[in-house]
């Protein structure tokens, strides 16, 4: 998913690529995008871009003499999972190229087209920044660094840091891989609490003693995790190209693999956090704590853990006792012959009953308390499985 380097690396593209030519025309929009038409039309017009954050401004700019005409145009672009922007010849427009915008004769006719495989981009009409998301990391650090410090006390540092640097209000600009590389580079678990791991940030001083130039010695040999927020995607820029995505060419692609140390790489660990997006990063499972009732992933495993109860000293063999008579109550014949082998047995409720006559059958079995969800009649493997929640059993 294109973060804030990547968009940031987009309107360098969008300058650079169109900052000579002059378009001209309707901006065309695909048939097949929900996104919103575009109503501007200029016999000639300049394109400018803009970053902040995970957002791209794209401005139209009528030159004078334009007929008909027009007032600059302002677009804001989402990139969603899979957009970015294309200079093509306009007969070889990509497949899903969604917007589209000519350039003007004479000269090659080429199409600056914006490219979403996915169409989970997005563009507004207007040119405001949405509302709710914080200052950019990479171009407004200093109200970034204050922003964040400054509202410590909202809920959304409950939540395990992993999670809360992907909040936009935030840390506008950090994503997936960002996330994962800026907290390898300081070894801080990704399920700590986020206002802890934040809070000391707000005691951090540097010594009064320290001179100038030993003070950005010291920050930069020792930077702390908003610090990281700002230099981390500053390395994606300067590798230069479109940055995360293969389809930005093999090149590109290959430097900006090299420059990875955790996201995606051999023998680091990967979750799934709570809305389904894979965090890496280095060290054991952290299931192996108690899980946050609301990471889906972690209770998962930890009911996995449980499986692998041991019984109370002192009460070995219980388990298997408990276990056999679960097995018997699952192997459930007609109902004819068991209303044969156990005429006394209750036709409703029967398989309590069953329960009751087996431990009187046999003397030498342990006459445990059945767990309160066995007598509930057959159920289907999972509950069963779910059974071994027992009072008998202890974590290991």
């Amino acid at each position: 998913m294109p973060e804030g380097p990547e968009l940031h690396l987009a309107s360098q593209f969008v300058n650079e690529a169109c900052g000579a030519l002059v378009f001209g025309g309707c901006v065309e929009k695909s048939s097949v995008s929900r996104n919103p038409e575009v109503p501007f039309e200029s016999s000639a017009y300049r394109i400018s871009a803009s970053a902040r954050g995970k957002e791209l401004r794209l401005i139209l700019s009528p030159l004078p003499g334009a007929q008909p005409p027009q007032e600059p145009l302002a677009l804001v672009f989402r990139f969603g999972m899979s957009g970015s922007f294309q200079l093509v010849p306009r007969e070889e427009l990509p497949r899903h190229a969604h917007l589209r915008f000519y350039t003007a004769p004479p000269g090659p006719q080429l199409a600056l087209c914006f490219v979403d495989v996915r169409r989970f981009g997005h563009w507004d009409l207007g040119g405001k920044w949405q509302p709710g998301r914080g200052p950019c990391v990479l171009q407004e650090y200093e109200q970034f660094r204050e922003n964040v410090l400054r509202n410590l006390a909202d809920k959304a540092f409950d939540r395990p840091i992993c999670e809360a640097l992907l909040d936009q209000r935030f840390f506008n600009g950090i994503g997936n891989y960002l996330r994962a590389e800026i907290l390898y580079r300081l070894k801080i678990p990704p399920f700590e609490k986020a206002r802890s791991v934040l809070e000391a940030l707000q005691q951090r001083r540097p010594s009064l003693k320290l001179t100038l130039s030993q003070k950005i010695k010291a920050k930069l040999q020792n930077p702390d995790l908003l610090e990281l927020c700002h230099s981390v995607p500053k390395e994606v820029v300067q590798l230069g190209g479109k940055g995360y995505g293969s389809e930005s060419g093999e090149e590109d692609f290959a430097a900006f693999r090299a420059w990875l140390r955790c996201y995606g790489m051999p023998g680091m660990s990967s979750l799934q956090d709570r809305h389904g997006r894979t965090i890496w990063f280095q060290g054991a499972n952290p299931a192996k704590r108690n899980p946050r009732p609301h990471s889906r992933v972690l209770r998962t495993e930890w009911r996995t853990l449980r499986l692998q109860a041991r019984p109370f000293p002192g009460h070995e063999g219980q388990r298997e006792t408990f276990l056999r008579g679960l097995q018997l109550s699952g192997l459930r014949g007609p109902a004819s012959s068991r209303t044969q082998k156990f005429p006394q047995c209750p036709r409703r409720g029967g398989e309590r009953g069953d329960r009751r006559l087996l431990a009187t059958a046999d003397p030498g079995r342990s006459r445990l308390t059945p767990h309160p969800w066995t007598q509930r009649g057959p159920q289907p493997l999972s509950r069963r499985v779910s059974l071994l929640h027992s009072p008998f059993l202890i974590l290991p």
